[in-house]
């Protein structure tokens, strides 16, 4: 059996920036195991598989695996996998079933080797848990306690798929000196898979609204270049804030790591309740292989 496969970095248009993805293509021979391995084997935040769909009117089904858990949602292999499938089908939309539901994204700016992918959130961010409190926090981060906050946002838990403890922290220049303390980082954050998306606004800098890092130990990686169902996920606290109507701004991430990644948000209110939101990205293909498992 040999599988083709892509690289991509993704929320990005530059080669070598963003986030890396793997997307093997005609993936329905590999059972659960296999996916896992390969995943592993490629050691990216996250590989994605790209298979035929339930229903011949969709464009693919795919199933998203870091190298240690399969995700029921992940934003940036959801762009990565919608410019794939856009230039292969000289398609502007493509359908993508997750397990986390239908995804339906808009591809533009389209060039031989990249586009820009958007799509509206499958499932709405929730309010999925308690934070721990700001001592315990500084504590995992390597920050003080009067570094956690920023304006009227304060530490809580949300998902739209996937479930982070978002922490606010005073400013940019705390997010950058964030240092890990691993010992006793599950007992902190105990719920889903341990990611941590700290994040602060940045008034300062003309070309985004928001910076942002973010950690999984649980997930088998460690700081990740650009979250998609973590920007996701933060859309629900930022709401729960903001003012009715549309809101758009960009985010950026993985600056700390060298790994400069920019992530389009907007999300929309009415009646003080949120009922729209969506991620964006560019991805750009850097290159392709071959999986071998012939003997």
């Amino acid at each position: 059996m040999k599988l083709n496969y892509l690289l991509l970095d993704v929320f990005t248009t530059e080669r070598l920036q963003g986030n890396p993805l793997a997307v093997v293509l005609k993936a329905d021979p590999l059972h659960d195991d296999q996916m896992q391995e390969i995943a592993k084997e490629f050691n990216l935040s996250e590989t994605i598989f790209i298979c035929k769909p339930r229903l011949d009117r969709h464009s693919a089904r795919v199933r998203i695996f870091t190298p240690a858990v399969e995700l029921q949602f992940a934003g940036h292999p959801t762009v990565g996998a919608a410019v794939v499938l856009g230039l292969q089908a000289r398609s502007t939309a493509v359908r993508i079933e997750e397990e986390v539901g239908l995804i339906t994204c808009v591809i533009e700016q389209a060039t031989k080797r990249g586009a820009f992918a958007r799509f509206a959130l499958p499932q709405l961010p929730v309010k999925s848990g308690e934070a721990p409190d700001a001592e315990q926090l500084a504590v995992a981060l390597g920050i003080t306690p009067e570094e956690i906050g920023c304006g009227p946002y304060q530490p809580a838990v949300y998902s739209a798929g996937t479930l982070f403890y978002l922490v606010p922290v005073r400013d940019a220049e705390a997010l950058r000196q964030l240092k890990l303390e691993r010992r006793g980082w599950a007992d902190i954050f105990p719920l889903g898979h341990n990611s941590v998306y700290a994040f602060t606004a940045t008034p300062d800098e003309h070309d985004n609204a928001f910076a942002a890092r973010m950690f999984a130990p649980g997930m088998g990686m460690g700081e990740d270049p650009a979250t998609g169902a973590a920007a996701a996920a933060l859309i629900g606290l930022l709401a729960e804030h903001g003012q009715d109507g549309q809101t758009e701004f960009v985010l950026r991430q993985g600056v700390e790591m060298g790994r400069p990644s920019r992530i389009f948000v907007q999300y929309r209110k009415a009646g003080g309740q949120l009922t729209h939101g969506g991620i964006g990205g560019h991805a750009v293909i850097i290159g392709e292989g071959v999986l071998d498992f012939e003997d």
